[in-house]
């Protein structure tokens, strides 16, 4: 079973985006020689702790520091885009790294509703999302140049497509077009069982994937200890609670006793949303992996953390490397 690593370039209370985009491609690199399979960024606007807007600008950086580790989007949010740019952008990429570029795309807008109509282009309530996600992959089709309109660079690439979600709409749609699919359970955890069920009991194959392939997102928080594992969480559940109370910013501090800066309303709901998360120790870190791993039985991993200090987070992702690595080899 692979495993791999979402970042969304965290900006921490007291630094800039600068400070995240040089931490997202340290992080990669120490990704790389920890054994990840992928490396995937997420495209979010309008957040003040969050660098990797430009996700495809934010891929190229990255692709462009490592070696080997492939690097792509989970997700570019195909609503907010023509299907032609992004296939001239991913095709670019794959281009320059034939071999290591992945776009997932989703369909959710990825901020505000203000935001999203200063990025779409247009706010059409139908839903073209399967149309787009097909249009897309037709630039990136091999073609003999007759096409009225190609992506060039695209064209020919075959740029791998997943779809993302945290419903049972992306379980289908996925199966139906015979993609991989990548369930965003590090922050919506609800339907992750359900999703995978519909997902591999629907699967159609596909040219692109003959058996159906699912990644299952966690999110990992791991120190030295069991206390710093669950310090280290802490700055996530702040963040959660902020941005549901309507009042998003730089990632916080961690704190000691997080039950005592939020209410109990709002310490469930955030406990809720990161479910699918583990914090702790070494060997904590590494049964609750397990547990969730023998649960779903997912084909791939794809591990999630926002962490205030950019060496522990570093630290964090070797722990839960080094755990992975292990029961791969056991197993």
């Amino acid at each position: 079973m692979h495993y791999s690593l979402l970042d969304l370039s965290p900006i921490p209370e007291g630094h800039t985006a600068a400070d995240a985009l040089s931490n997202t491609l340290d992080l990669a690199r120490h990704a790389e020689a920890a054994g990840y399979h992928r490396f995937w960024l997420a495209e979010h606007h309008n957040m003040a702790g969050i660098a990797s807007a430009a996700t495809a600008v934010v891929i190229g950086h990255v692709a462009a520091g490592t070696r080997r580790i492939r690097v792509g989007s989970g997700g570019v949010m195909l609503p907010n885009h023509s299907p032609l740019v992004i296939a001239e952008q991913f095709g670019t990429l794959a281009t320059l790294f034939p071999g290591r570029i992945d776009l997932g795309v989703g369909r959710a807008p990825g901020t505000d509703m203000a935001t999203a109509r200063a990025l779409r282009r247009n706010m059409d309530a139908s839903d073209a999302f399967p149309q787009d996600v097909m249009e897309l992959m037709a630039y990136f089709a091999p073609g003999d140049g007759s096409a009225r309109i190609r992506a060039i660079p695209g064209e020919g690439t075959e740029v791998p497509v997943w779809i993302l979600g945290s419903s049972l709409y992306g379980a289908q749609l996925a199966a139906y077009l015979g993609l991989p699919y990548a369930f965003a359970s590090h922050f919506a955890p609800d339907a992750l069982e359900e999703a995978a069920d519909v997902y591999r009991r629907t699967f159609r194959p596909s040219g692109a994937l003959e058996r159906p392939y699912f990644m299952m997102a966690m999110g990992v928080y791991a120190g030295e200890t069991d206390a710093e594992g669950d310090y280290l969480k802490s700055s996530m559940q702040q963040a959660f609670a902020n941005l549901r109370t309507g009042q998003p910013g730089p990632l916080p501090r961690p704190v000691h006793n997080i039950a005592a800066r939020l209410s109990p309303a709002i310490m469930a709901g955030v406990n809720q949303a990161l479910a699918c998360s583990v914090s702790g120790g070494p060997s904590t870190v590494r049964s609750g992996m397990a547990r969730l791993i023998d649960r779903l039985r997912p084909d791939e991993v794809i591990l999630a953390a926002q962490i205030h200090d950019h060496a522990a987070r570093v630290r964090s992702f070797q722990i839960a490397a080094e755990a992975l690595s292990d029961m791969a080899q056991a197993a």
